[in-house]
């Protein structure tokens, strides 16, 4: 991508933007606060840092006397009142690769308060085997079940947020005990249920539940199951469906790894999917050779950027996601 290219692609995201900082899927208005901060972590990779800071307050300024947040929204209004772990957890990501791309310890010290408390409520979630519930229902139930690419990214989200409290001198050993224990199952397969989607295989990875020589061998055992020649990555291993925001993920998860190669030509597949106005489509039905479904996601435009971005170098995405050997896990 060129830099003409990346600034195009910002530039679409921010059409979505509404002017409350909030970044939908996409101009139909839903969102959920997992995709919103993916996108605003590609605007900060692009460099346009205010538009970025402006989607982070706004979902701070959404979190629940819980800690958690809604599910999904439309134009502003709950549409899943249910309290996603993951989704609360992911605030912590997009602040860190905010605070490292800019310095800005203002906006993370009003910040840190939210995510103080989404970690609460997520770590409230958290089962003696070291999984972590899925959500907890309005009726404040919870539903137990573990999703093996959720737990991965709140294991990341967690080591984002530890390094945001040492940043701020606050302490948080409970949270580095608690991350011990959820690599521990995300190294268990049974505590899992198995799923036929890229992301179970590759988050382990790019969450920093695997790492170093392990991550390599990780990859490569399942890499022909997902990985389509010269079109990207399967979103499930039995559909001849590639997606732009698996493929950009993966070639992330490579970059952090050093694997150049393989990053650069899964972005370079990516092309097929870009639009002339720098938004791209979800993804290709390669069976029907047709684009599928009739979306641009925002949180697609915002992963390859953060992809581009760690391909070329850039030491704040690439710190973000740079993965935590087990030997400091605690630490």
């Amino acid at each position: 991508m060129t830099p003409e290219d990346r600034a195009a692609t910002a530039r679409w995201i921010q059409a979505i933007q509404r002017a409350d900082g909030s970044i939908p899927w996409d101009d139909n208005g839903h969102l959920d606060p997992w995709n919103h901060v993916e996108a605003a972590m590609g605007l900060d990779a692009a460099g346009c840092h205010p538009a970025a800071a402006a989607a982070l307050r706004w979902l701070a300024g959404r979190q629940r006397p819980d800690g958690s947040f809604a599910t999904a929204y439309q134009d502003g209004v709950v549409t899943d009142p249910h309290g996603d772990s993951n989704y609360t957890a992911y605030l912590a990501v997009g602040l860190r690769h905010h605070l490292r791309h800019t310095g800005n310890l203002a906006l993370a010290r009003e910040l840190w308060p939210t995510v103080r408390a989404a970690m609460a409520f997520v770590l409230d979630l958290q089962a003696p085997d070291g999984t972590i519930g899925w959500h907890r229902r309005p009726d404040g139930s919870t539903c137990a079940l573990a999703l093996r690419a959720g737990c991965a990214s709140i294991h990341h989200a967690l080591h984002c947020a530890i390094a945001l409290g040492h940043r701020l001198g606050a302490p948080t050993a409970d949270w580095s005990a608690a991350a011990s224990r959820l690599r521990t199952a995300l190294l268990d397969a049974t505590l899992f249920l198995p799923k036929p989607h890229s992301m179970d295989w590759y988050y382990p990875v790019l969450g920093g539940a695997v790492t170093e020589s392990a991550a390599l061998s990780w990859l490569q055992a399942d890499w022909h199951r997902f990985v389509e020649p010269g079109l990207g990555v399967r979103c499930v291993h039995d559909q001849p469906w590639v997606t732009g925001g698996e493929t950009a993920e993966l070639a992330l998860t490579l970059a952090v790894l050093g694997d150049s190669a393989r990053a650069g030509a899964l972005l370079a597949d990516l092309a097929a999917l870009r639009c002339p106005d720098g938004g791209y489509w979800t993804g290709y039905q390669f069976a029907n050779r047709v684009r599928w479904p009739e979306e641009r996601t925002t949180w697609t435009a915002g992963a390859v950027l953060l992809a581009t971005a760690a391909q070329a170098g850039d030491r704040a995405t690439l710190g973000t996601f740079a993965p935590v050997p087990a030997e400091k896990e605690t630490s």
